[in-house]
């Protein structure tokens, strides 16, 4: 059964490059070939229609007001509503669907929960007000819903405690990967090349965004710990956020310049090869970490990853191979682990196996299908 779906995201993956915006980005790349048929609305420049041949369009620019956005979300929603019938609304973000649920009249609405916004913008310290309009807003959204697609159990459980949906409407959908974009055919020491990376010093890659919970600060507090043994260690941090002049400031005053490099945003095309290029890359997060689409990515690219046991993390490594997982978040652990990788005291997995691993669970053939799935659940 072909299924025709009008799905709202936040903002467009090739212009901004968050988790959610890469998720939402496939979904309108895979979910046809498994047929369902996708038209979207995201915050965005005129470029998203012309470069999807106007499958999805970009109701106001990013930047603008929000009530700006909010206007803007529903005329164009109330025009593709009345131009085509679909069978189902499908929401990737509460803030742009919360205006048009008096729009919805009795199509199903389908809910890809890709994180507590509320929750997120407590630990980033903003207003308490803000925070509770934010979870009441999030609550109204998914009180409409029929049902939800989370990228792991850590999701499930916040969803089902935090805003009340009930475990039967809950489906776990982990993320996927195009692994055939992350295999590339070169070595470590040829994708250093095409950098300008050092050959013969120990590489650690990181790329976050640059904000408080991912656990930046940490990391390069660790390295710092990692340099009194391995003083050639580097660790380069893709990414751009509000705490790239904080981080740069620890650099700094840890005297760490030789050993830590902040390399601002990498272009999606150049992420394979900076991955390869890495002897491992590292996920450092201290909260709220629902799956980290970076894992599965560095995993396909052939590089092992070693994260922090926070949210989904350990739901993709642990039965992979337990020595991908810091004993915690602190500073001392992540040092401490760093420190027995490069010893050889925690073994990682090989290229192959690796990729063997991302093959058998996190391609895209695999998840899409599960997506349609869910999606004919609500319909019937």
């Amino acid at each position: 059964m072909n299924i025709k779906t009008l799905q709202i995201g936040l903002e467009w993956f090739p212009e901004q490059g968050g988790g959610l915006d890469r998720v939402y980005y496939d979904c309108t790349r895979h979910l046809p070939k498994v047929g369902v048929e996708i038209r979207g609305l995201v915050a965005g420049s005129p470029q998203v229609a012309q470069a999807t041949n106007g499958q999805i369009q970009a109701f106001a620019p990013a930047n603008s007001s929000l009530l700006k956005r909010w206007l803007a979300v529903k005329k164009n929603f109330s025009d593709l509503i009345t131009q085509a019938e679909y069978n189902l609304i499908v929401s990737h973000f509460a803030l742009y669907t919360f205006p048009l649920l008096s729009q919805l009249k009795n199509l199903p609405l389908v809910t890809h929960f890709h994180g507590p916004w509320a929750l997120e913008s407590d630990v980033e310290a903003q207003k308490t007000i803000a925070i509770w309009l934010k979870k009441e807003l999030e609550k109204t959204c998914y009180r409409r819903s029929c049902q939800f697609i989370v990228l792991s159990k850590t999701f499930r459980d916040i969803l089902h405690q935090e805003y009340q949906v009930p475990l039967e409407q809950i489906n776990i959908v982990p993320g996927a990967v195009e692994i055939d974009r992350f295999n590339l055919n070169l070595s470590t020491a040829e994708a250093r090349t095409k950098l300008g990376w050092s050959q013969d010093r120990p590489i650690i890659f990181c790329v976050r965004r640059l904000a408080k919970r991912m656990g930046l600060e940490n990391s390069i507090a660790a390295i710092h710990q990692v340099r009194k043994q391995y003083p050639d260690v580097l660790l380069y941090i893709a990414g751009k956020g509000a705490l790239a002049e904080t981080l740069q400031q620890q650099i700094a005053e840890l005297e760490l310049t030789r050993n830590v490099k902040l390399l601002g945003y990498i272009a999606d095309d150049r992420l394979p090869l900076a991955y390869r290029a890495a002897n491992f890359s590292i996920v450092p997060t201290t909260a709220f970490e629902g799956f980290g689409l970076i894992i599965i990515e560095s995993l396909a690219a052939g590089t092992p990853v070693i994260g922090t046991p926070i949210g989904g993390i350990p739901e993709i490594l642990q039965p992979f191979c337990p020595d991908l997982l810091f004993e915690s978040t602190t500073v001392e652990d992540i040092a401490q682990g760093i420190i027995e990788v490069l010893s050889g005291q925690r073994k990682l997995p090989s290229q192959e196996a690796c990729q063997a691993y991302i093959q058998a669970n996190y391609t895209w053939s695999k998840i899409a299908q599960q997506i349609k799935s869910v999606y004919l659940k609500a319909i019937n």
